[in-house]
């Protein structure tokens, strides 16, 4: 692939000015949007505003002048067209940690006389976490963790004992990309709700949660929705569920008319059931501005460049493998069908941590995941195809001289 080719396809790309839209530092090479995604000038801009001018001068008349308390909603429905559901069923709030366990209770308590959860065994770990705990709160009797092997089929797996299904769109650690809407239908036609965790998928993989008959979703704001560190999350709830469907976390703000202040609870209508404490006004407004930047954006184009970025990104590696044998060492765990691959690239190798820190400290930013698994993201909307080469000559660059050597590269902190 030669520069001219490459600057020929930036120039031909129509997501090309949404790079603009973002704040990027000078000569980075940013693959870890399924980490943390990057900073949008829009995103920026609120911050300022929410602090400086809301917070600092206008104090908690902002509450109803600026739309404080409406926030979870109107960040929820932006969420929501990304995810093909319809508005009212979409929440910014919380993390996906504490959304999983309100759909967890849920769901259990819809399921009378069964008590599985089924996962899988590459399901991001919190997510089981959440499920063992609430089986060491509830009782073994009344919710208890199953778990498939990756490679199983899951319907063999789809028992009456099974009250819920809970499963990552895309598998964090290889990047398979599940095919939601016939699990959803095998899953319903034994009876069992489904929650999808979408924290790899939404806003750079097509989603539609409506048409797939989904009971229930979480996700997280700060990978490709781009909300900034610790960014709210959200969850989804079908509407079809709402009118029956209780939360165990019943706080003020779930409350029909929690200005009220009466002592008995009054589960709010809709959607709204579904929060519990105050909203965190300065990170959900930062998340609220980030949304924007997908306002004029049609996920069937964010999807085409992301399997292109990836393919070429692929394409490089595998040629430079012909060239400089270290580069063979590098085992691609991801499927090679695009149609099963979300947005990532994962590359298993015994030193994959220490060939990570090498690529950060000459400006390619990628991530690693224990144990031996080197992960690199594709957000469509910060990268071009020259970066996709630089990337590709950086990494050939460490694997051939082996730079990921250096003793530095080998010390680990508390973040990986």
């Amino acid at each position: 692939m030669t520069n001219d080719q490459l600057t020929l396809m930036d120039d031909h790309d129509p997501l090309a000015t949404k790079y603009a839209d973002f704040e990027l530092p000078t000569d980075i090479v940013y693959l870890d949007g399924n980490s943390l995604g990057c900073l949008p000038r829009t995103a920026r801009q609120r911050a300022r505003e929410v602090v400086e001018q809301q917070w600092g001068q206008d104090l908690i008349k902002s509450w109803n002048l600026h739309g404080w308390i409406d926030l979870p909603v109107h960040a929820g429905d932006k969420i929501a067209r990304l995810i093909g559901a319809a508005s009212g069923q979409t929440l910014c709030c919380d993390s996906v940690s504490v959304n999983l366990f309100k759909l967890l209770s849920a769901a259990l308590m819809m399921q009378n006389g069964r008590n599985v959860v089924l996962s899988q065994q590459g399901n991001f770990p919190t997510d089981l976490y959440m499920v063992q705990g609430l089986g060491n709160l509830l009782g073994s009797d009344k919710c208890t963790l199953r778990l498939a092997d990756d490679d199983d089929d899951l319907e063999s797996n789809m028992d009456d004992d099974v009250a819920v299904l809970l499963l990552s769109h895309v598998n964090f650690r290889n990047g398979t990309l599940y095919d939601m809407k016939k699990i959803t239908a095998q899953a319903h036609a034994r009876g069992i709700l489904v929650i999808w965790d979408l924290a790899h998928s939404a806003g750079v993989v097509p989603v539609q949660l409506d048409e797939c008959h989904v009971d229930f979703a979480v996700g997280c704001g700060y990978k490709y929705l781009n909300g900034g560190p610790g960014a709210p999350a959200f969850l989804y709830v079908a509407a079809r569920h709402q009118g029956t469907v209780t939360q165990p976390l019943s706080g003020w703000m779930g409350h029909q008319a929690p200005f009220d202040f009466d002592n008995k609870y009054e589960r709010a209508a809709g959607i709204s059931a579904f929060l519990t404490g105050t909203p965190p006004v300065v990170s959900l407004s930062i998340l609220d501005a980030a949304l924007d930047v997908f306002a004029d954006i049609d996920m069937l184009a964010v999807r085409k460049k992301s399997l292109a970025l990836a393919a070429l990104f692929m394409q490089l590696v595998e040629q430079m493998a012909g060239q400089t044998p270290a580069m063979s060492a590098l085992v691609l765990i991801s499927p090679r069908d695009e149609s099963m691959r979300g947005a990532q690239l994962a590359y298993r190798h015994p030193q994959a941590f220490e060939i990570c820190q090498a690529l950060i400290a000459h400006g390619v930013i990628a991530d690693f995941r224990a144990p031996d698994i080197l992960r690199m993201g594709f957000s469509p909307l910060f990268l071009r195809y020259a970066d996709i080469a630089r990337s590709v000559q950086v990494l050939t660059t460490i694997m051939r001289d082996e730079l990921w050597r250096d003793p530095a590269f080998a010390v680990r902190h508390k973040v990986t």
